[in-house]
């Protein structure tokens, strides 16, 4: 299949986003120049971004979808609403037959307002990746709630213990977003010491394999004395390796237990993502039982906080 990769995205910003992307822009050394209706336009190598005085942002060429999700979304929007073309969304239900020895790590509910965030890593080598591959093993996201209680189970079972999750309640999470101000640290965090926590187990792992979610040396500067001793790998739908999307699984099932236990304390049902649906739960818990107890079920830096509880 043809390598096809969005090269336009439009979104509208706040002045204080606006303020936050300037400063990211400059640096990180893009070119400032000027554009008629707009506060500034700024380009450097497959990227051209023009942030127009109504609010409007466009960002053109090769590297949008990569400047979307790795820096737009989690460091300037805070929001994750961006969605991959159908043709690369396809590519998931793909896997890659690499079943040398390594460890495969993937995080659940980073853009989720509800919950906090779950990273997990798994090991596998060649007799436990053929296991998983005939059970089917893919990203979690192409896998249905129920299926993944049971599939998590079956990969644990396989992997004879050697994985390891880190898992966040929101409360926690926040704290750390508070001290790290910045999602993707807080990320490189949790996957560094998911490797380390594997690397407990398996010692002589040679690889560690991501998924790509910010420039390289995150997760490398994170990692401690044993992790820094392995090849870490990082790159862009990761999950369409059997033991990332092994830990893919893991790291979702334990999202939706955390759910669970957010729902009842709060008294809701509470759903993914950060949509109108959202909101409207997030407003009914500060309406039942305060602010106080929504502070215990959410990531307080998403846009989506600000708006209920402005709105209270």
């Amino acid at each position: 299949m043809a390598d096809k990769k969005l090269t336009s995205y439009v979104c509208t910003i706040t002045a204080q986003q606006l303020a936050d992307l300037q400063n990211y822009l400059q640096e990180h050394d893009f070119e400032f120049k000027s554009q008629q209706y707009a506060h500034f336009k700024a380009v450097k190598e497959k990227l051209n971004i023009v942030a127009y005085n109504s609010g409007k942002l466009t960002i053109q060429g090769g590297g949008t979808a990569d400047f979307v999700e790795f820096v737009l979304e989690p460091e300037i929007l805070h929001e994750f609403n961006f969605n991959l073309p159908d043709e690369l969304q396809n590519e998931g239900d793909a896997i890659d037959y690499d079943l040398t020895p390594h460890i495969g790590v993937d995080e659940s509910g980073k853009g989720d307002f509800f919950g906090g965030l779950v990273v997990a890593g798994v090991y596998i080598e060649e007799s436990s990746g053929l296991e998983l591959l005939k059970l089917g093993v893919k990203d979690s996201k192409k896998i249905s709630d129920k299926q993944i209680v049971t599939l998590a189970q079956q990969i644990r079972n396989i992997t004879n213990g050697k994985f390891a999750i880190v898992s966040l309640k929101p409360e926690v999470y926040n704290q750390l977003y508070d001290k790290i101000k910045n999602l993707n640290r807080l990320l490189a965090w949790g996957h560094a010491r998911v490797i380390e926590n594997v690397l407990e187990k398996v010692p002589d792992c040679p690889r560690a394999l991501s998924d790509k979610f910010g420039s390289d040396y995150l997760i490398k500067n994170a990692l401690l004395e044993k992790g820094r001793q392995i090849k870490l790998d990082q790159q862009v739908r990761a999950e369409s390796d059997v033991a990332v999307a092994a830990a893919s699984i893991l790291a979702r099932d334990h999202f939706l237990r955390m759910m669970n236990e957010l729902s009842e304390l709060s008294g809701e049902t509470l759903p993914k993502g950060a949509n109108d649906q959202v909101k409207r739960c997030a407003a009914a818990i500060i309406e039942k039982r305060g602010v106080e107890t929504l502070d215990r079920c959410v990531k307080k830096h998403f846009k989506t906080y600000r708006e209920v509880v402005n709105n209270e």
